[in-house]
């Protein structure tokens, strides 16, 4: 009896609390209209005969009263972490490269969506085993523009992203010289632009009053490590489905091969108990080789023979004995495939099979090592076939379809200076060109001309007004006007250069392919 007067005096002090309510909002000044309530006393009733129902807390589910496009969202910066263990891993999924929109990660409890702008940081140590997908997709991995994040915040991502682009364009520096250089000096130029990368990213992020990347509190060898570790692309494999458009080449690296050369031991010097150093090229010389030569098709088979002599050979005794055997090995290639369209050009019929079949030839020798294995040249590759490997070498032929030999070579008075030991030998002017040689010959290409020509100007009026005996032919030369003998005696010069060079064509001397 107790319980259910209790019941109703709460169920009368509730009414009272409703219409207490009630009239208050009536009162509103507010436009606001008056309403009948009605309720279910029959209801309230049972309700409060179940107190689980009617007592307890529920979840509610406010998806009915509001719409949340209604709301703007915020954006949360991302807590930078320092570690590949901090950072949970390599992350496998949200590589985000040059040209697309930054990823939202998941929504914090009670929070907006985050917004990041992750880069695949720290790359890893160039070594034998990557370097080759270091060089082959470069172009598949991210690099990170400007444009990429916001113009203010993000400052460690935005270094870490500097670090990345530099170190990947210094990487294409490197790779473009692998075809000359051979595999062991490109891997020592790609670890030294590694190495470099990591020492300027550490002196960067330790110039700005942030946290210190975690490895960069290290030193020397450590360090170096500890990067290569926190690496999450190891193997640096590609990870972009489209290739990325490059960013401009990042300046601050040069690479230097003689920096790669060692100490190399001979069969008498180890016996001798004594070193023997490698000669080194001077740091000047630049590669000057035509490799590889074209495939003979039918349209370029007639300038192949008819103008074999105008395209050279090379010798490989001007080569250090150390870092340029892919070039020494590109130098004997030129060399043997020259010779065998020598022999097929002698030939009045099949010459074309016969100079297609020993280009082949030799290109396949040149991909197979000297105890057959595979060469590190990109067109050598094994996944490719046969006719990839050859479309690949005249692919990338400085002259594939013989052009650049097929027109005269246009002589100018400074090929005196290649060319004057054999004139003073066999084809004399009647006066002397030493003053040509020392004066003119050691002047830069754009001096050289000017110097020769008013060199010969000089020797003209030399020669006209001297009273000692001349050669018949500049005899002739100085009968004519002062304006014209300067003219007449650089036409005596140019006949010897032409049959000078004529004879040093036959010849054929091998020139070394570094210049």
């Amino acid at each position: 009896m107790r319980s259910a007067q209790g019941s109703s005096r709460a169920l009368l002090c509730s009414t009272a609390f409703l219409l207490v309510l009630l009239s208050s909002a009536s009162k509103d000044e507010r436009d606001l209209q008056q309403r009948d309530v009605t309720f279910d006393l029959d209801k309230i009733m049972q309700e409060m005969q179940q107190p689980d129902s009617f007592m307890l807390q529920k979840e509610v589910d406010l998806s009915d009263l509001f719409d949340p496009k209604d709301f703007g969202e915020q954006v949360i910066v991302p807590e930078q972490y320092d570690t590949l263990s901090e950072r949970g891993g390599s992350r496998p999924g949200v590589m985000t490269p040059r040209g697309r929109r930054p990823s939202f990660g998941p929504r914090s409890f009670g929070g907006p969506p985050i917004l990041e702008y992750p880069v695949e940081f720290p790359l890893a140590r160039p070594s034998s085993d990557n370097l080759q997908a270091i060089c082959l997709h470069g172009d598949r991995r991210p690099s990170y523009p400007d444009s990429y994040f916001p113009a203010s915040g993000f400052g460690q991502q935005k270094r870490r992203a500097s670090a990345v682009n530099k170190a990947e364009s210094w990487f294409s520096t490197c790779c473009k010289g692998n075809e000359t250089w051979g595999r062991d000096v490109t891997l020592c130029c790609a670890t030294q632009a590694w190495e470099l990368s990591v020492e300027s990213f550490c002196e960067e992020d330790s110039s700005v009053k942030d946290r210190l990347y975690d490895c960069c509190r290290q030193t020397g060898r450590d360090r170096l490590n500890c990067f290569h570790n926190d690496a999450p692309n190891p193997n640096y494999e590609p990870t972009e489905e489209l290739p990325v458009p490059p960013l401009p080449s990042s300046a601050g690296f040069s690479f230097d091969p003689n920096t790669c050369q060692r100490t190399v031991m001979t069969p008498y010097s180890v016996r001798g108990n004594r070193r023997k150093k490698v000669k080194k090229p001077s740091t000047s010389q630049k590669v000057d080789i035509d490799f590889p030569p074209g495939r003979p098709t039918v349209d370029a088979i007639e300038s192949l023979c008819h103008n074999q002599k105008l395209r050279p050979l090379y010798t490989v005794k001007c080569l250090p004995g150390e870092g340029y055997e892919m070039l020494a090995r590109q130098a004997k290639t030129i060399n043997r495939i020259e010779k065998g369209f020598k022999q097929c050009c002698k030939k009045k019929q099949d010459v074309l099979n016969c100079a297609d079949q020993k280009w082949r030839l030799e290109l396949n020798r040149f991909c197979a090592g000297e105890n057959g294995e595979q060469v590190d040249f990109h067109c050598c590759s094994t996944s490719q076939t046969a006719q990839d490997r050859y479309n690949c070498f005249q692919s990338i032929s400085p002259d594939p379809h013989y052009n650049m030999t097929s027109a005269a070579e246009e002589l100018s008075l400074t090929k005196i200076c290649d060319t004057h030991k054999i004139i003073k030998k066999k084809f004399p002017v009647g006066f002397p060109l030493k003053s040509f040689m020392t004066q003119c010959c050691p002047l830069p290409d754009q001096d050289k001309t000017s110097c020769l020509e008013q060199k010969l100007k000089e020797t003209s009026d030399k020669l006209c007004s001297s009273k000692k005996a001349s050669p018949p032919a500049v005899r002739r030369c100085c009968r004519a006007s002062s304006e014209e003998a300067p003219q007449c005696i650089s036409k005596i010069l140019m006949d010897a250069v032409t049959k000078a060079t004529n004879v040093s064509r036959q010849k054929k001397k091998k020139r070394c392919p570094l210049s």
